[in-house]
């Protein structure tokens, strides 16, 4: 999901500075104000190295709980630039949030041609020379490929893509917050609204295009405990499931829908949970919208083994607590 936030003019216009001058080492910026603004444009002395500018330059402007954008002049020829997204752990969580959604809206308005690698970091450590290094030793694990390799992959992701035939639609919220949807994914939600439809739709985030995709289900479950089997226990998931059940004699078939955000390792992971709990909102908006869902009761949990058919019972049919009338107490001697 992208945010609708926008690089302002002063970045731009600092970050065109860091391109045409080689005396300059990086520039960092920050979401102000609805808009991505320049903090500092760093300028490096005369023959220094990266290591010995990271050091000096870069170093004081990284703090533990603050997130920040950094664009570092590393390579001698183009694409010469990095771009870092730091988000701290100790980060506000709608920094978290806002920093993880507008990450892939700077490099593209900045131009992506300028950028030879993008990559996110969650500690000081992993902005220090030896951090760096350390993020190298990762990257070089793939052996470089011949231009006929890559021409090959080319091809084959192009076929896997033609093969998929994902569309996408793009959904806009508000005025400055977009969210695209596969076409499949809107679909299967206007059917679950429909009163013959499905009963099961189960979403997740493309982490690389950040749009909603629909997760392919088997046969729809007709328990919550079958409903459990098929959610994933080590991605985020958001789910909508038409529960049917009967109640004191009574059918009912309410909505539910349940946001699961496993707590695994990895940096996959951590852009997960930054990305889920914002694009939560915009889902329920756009089944809410688009579809006219409307879910009796929402569940928001870690670990899928945290909801039970029962707890779903005890939150749609809450017992009600009979209150005994008051005793007057015995008079003593009787």
């Amino acid at each position: 999901m992208q945010s609708g936030i926008s690089a302002s003019q002063e970045l731009v216009s600092q970050f065109n500075t860091l391109l045409s001058s080689d005396s300059h080492f990086g520039l960092l910026a920050t979401i102000r104000s609805e808009k991505l603004e320049p903090l500092e444009l760093l300028t490096s002395p005369a023959s220094s190295s990266f290591a010995s500018n990271v050091d000096s330059l870069l170093k004081p402007h990284i703090k533990p709980n603050e997130a920040l954008y950094i664009i570092l002049r590393r390579y001698p020829s183009t694409p010469a630039l990095v771009g870092v997204t730091y988000v701290p752990d100790t980060a506000p969580i709608r920094q978290k949030m806002l920093f993880a959604s507008t990450e892939r809206s700077l490099v593209r308005e900045l131009g992506t041609e300028h950028f030879r690698e993008t990559f996110f970091a969650t500690t000081p450590d992993e902005l220090t020379p030896a951090g760096f290094d350390k993020h190298d030793a990762h990257s070089a694990i793939a052996a470089p490929l011949t231009e006929e390799e890559k021409s090959l992959g080319d091809v084959k992701r192009a076929e896997q893509e033609a093969g998929q035939g994902t569309a996408l639609r793009e959904i806009h919220l508000s005025q400055n917050l977009a969210t695209p949807i596969a076409e499949d994914a809107l679909a299967a939600l206007k059917e679950l609204g429909e009163e013959s439809g499905r009963s099961l739709v189960m979403l997740k985030i493309n982490p690389q295009s950040e749009s909603v995709e629909l997760v392919p289900e088997s046969a729809a479950p007709q328990s919550i405990g079958e409903l459990l089997q098929t959610i994933s226990p080590t991605e985020p998931r958001f789910t909508f499931y038409r529960f049917a059940h009967t109640h004191n004699g009574v059918d009912e078939s309410p909505l539910l829908f349940f946001y699961t955000c496993p707590a695994s390792p990895g940096t996959k992971a951590i852009k997960y949970r930054m990305m889920y709990p914002l694009m939560k909102r915009a889902v329920l908006t756009i089944a809410e919208k688009e579809a006219g869902l409307q879910p009796t009761k929402k569940f928001e949990v870690e670990e899928v083994d945290e909801i039970s058919e029962q707890s779903v019972l005890d939150e749609l049919h809450p017992r009600l607590e009979v209150k005994k009338a008051f005793g007057r107490p015995k008079r003593p001697g009787r």
